[in-house]
């Protein structure tokens, strides 16, 4: 099992212990915040399971129905943790409503506000890791469970807030407001996964230095070959896939090309782990005069 995998696991974890600490919180202080807060945390629970079975997917090897690997599953994931989340909204803007035309007593508990704090503190160090490790693993399902977790943490920590708001002023209404007012953010941010990940379904090309890059390592190891054109990219997953003609001198042998092709292949393998790069060679007639000049 890689680190990655122990990391998704480990999210469903961490989600289940902060969801009983959050229940617990919302059951001694009858806060619908505190409800709202606890809901959400359950999203997290069901996103990292999802999370977890996208990894699993993702890094089965290519096969004969999936020539190209299964590296997209983690958008999948990702986007389904975006519905989720907006689900969870909309389920906390009902609850918000129901306290607002059926006004409840509001019992501000220092236990419960306690329990609240300490699961806040460890979403925050757990999403910390997560974006750690989601980074150095290329990982979007990962990167979206980390974001997902530190929105949790942000919510909570207004939460608690309005509660001590409430407890300040004693304006029942405030949870309730408060409570609506964190389901538009979580919905926002809901949104916000879903387009991201959408992107990446839609084979988005690579940032553009991360393009400027791969520019940069086709001029450096493709001495002997003219020049380079119609370069294309695109990220699924952990994996970049690269494709670009390569210009050759037309006198040029089919084993001198390999050998350009083969450098360059390594080139960018070693400064982009697990790039998957694929050259079309042509005769210095097919030349462009554009894209990368090689050195």
């Amino acid at each position: 099992m890689d680190q990655s995998m122990r990391f998704a696991l480990g999210s469903i974890v961490i989600g289940i212990a902060v969801f009983v600490l959050k229940y617990f919180a919302y059951v001694l202080t009858g806060s619908i915040a505190f409800y709202s807060d606890a809901l959400e945390t359950s999203i997290n629970i069901a996103s990292a399971c999802a999370a977890a079975g996208a990894l699993y997917l993702a890094r089965k090897p290519a096969d004969q129905n999936h020539p190209y690997g299964h590296y997209k599953a983690e958008y999948f994931a990702a986007v389904l943790e975006g519905v989720l989340i907006v689900l969870a909204a909309v389920l906390i803007l009902h609850k918000a409503y129901l306290g607002f035309t059926q006004p409840y007593a509001l019992e501000v508990n220092v236990q419960g506000i306690g329990l609240n704090i300490l699961s806040s503190v460890i979403n925050c160090v757990w999403a910390i890791a997560l974006t750690r490790i989601g980074k150095a693993h290329r990982s979007p399902a990962l990167q979206a469970d980390a974001r997902h977790i530190m929105t949790d943490v942000y919510t909570s920590v207004g939460v608690v807030l309005g509660i001590i708001g409430v407890w300040a002023t004693g304006w029942q209404m405030f949870d309730p407001i408060l409570a609506g007012i964190v389901a538009v953010n979580i919905m926002w941010s809901g949104w916000k996964l879903m387009r991201e990940s959408v992107g990446g379904l839609m084979d988005e090309a690579a940032p553009e230095d991360e393009q400027e890059a791969i520019r940069g390592l086709i001029s450096k190891f493709g001495d002997g070959a003219l020049e380079a054109h119609d370069l294309r990219t695109r990220h699924a997953g952990h994996v970049t896939f690269i494709d670009f003609h390569l210009v050759v001198p037309g006198e040029m042998s089919v084993l001198d090309a390999h050998e350009i092709c083969d450098r360059i292949e390594e080139g960018i393998g070693e400064k982009m782990p697990g790039a998957r790069v694929t050259i079309h060679v042509e005769p210095e007639n097919h030349a462009k005069h554009s894209g990368i000049v090689v050195l």
